[in-house]
């Protein structure tokens, strides 16, 4: 049991690790040598547990989406569909300040070599991915309650919305004052009151 208990503890911490190298200098030129240091293991523990820098890079993208899907599980218990989506919006740009694997996770779905590698594609992963899927399926229930303004598709709403926080992500990437939530309720005041219904 101990020993389970060690390898889960090491492959958390070269997780995290690797998120960190990644999110500071990109897929392409994180090395696993910087990884493994970083985390305090040598290259080999790192290969027991990963065969390469993309499985690494895979885990650190479930994660991310394990932590997003945490995130909107919470947002959900505030309130109706449209109030989740604002709350989301707020703690997922929160988060990319504040977590490396979210952060990571949402960078290396633009990686280089083509975005998400072979496992990623095979079982869906990634969070951007996940980000999309949730808030179209928020906007769609809100569209059910009438709470959409008439003629507002929630497709549509949710690219915006998507395009918005991707941007947000991005650009928190060279200047964290697009991580504040100052920035988030900007966003928010100019885009809910075409969005919603009136009430």
């Amino acid at each position: 049991m101990v020993k389970q208990e060690r390898a889960a503890r090491t492959r958390q911490a070269l997780i995290r690790s690797a998120a960190e190298v990644f999110a500071e200098q990109g897929f392409a030129r994180a090395s696993v040598s910087a990884i493994s240091l970083r985390a305090g293991v040598s290259n080999g523990a790192l290969h027991f547990h990963f065969a390469s820098k993309g499985a690494l890079a895979d885990a650190v993208q479930q994660e991310a989406v394990g932590a997003m899907r945490r995130m909107t599980a919470s947002a959900e218990a505030v309130g109706g569909p449209l109030q989740a989506v604002v709350e989301a919006t707020h703690g997922l740009v929160r988060q990319l300040g504040e977590d490396a694997v979210l952060r990571a996770g949402f960078s290396l779905c633009g990686r280089p070599e083509g975005g998400p590698g072979p496992a990623d594609a095979a079982r869906g992963v990634s969070p951007r991915r996940e980000w999309q899927t949730w808030v179209e399926e928020m906007l769609g229930r809100a569209e059910a309650e009438a709470l959409l303004a008439h003629g507002v598709s929630p497709r549509g709403a949710a690219e915006a919305i998507v395009a918005a926080t991707v941007g947000f992500e991005v650009l928190g990437g060279q200047d964290r004052s697009w991580l504040d939530a100052g920035t988030v309720t900007r966003f928010w005041e100019l885009m809910l009151p075409p969005l919603s219904a009136p009430r």
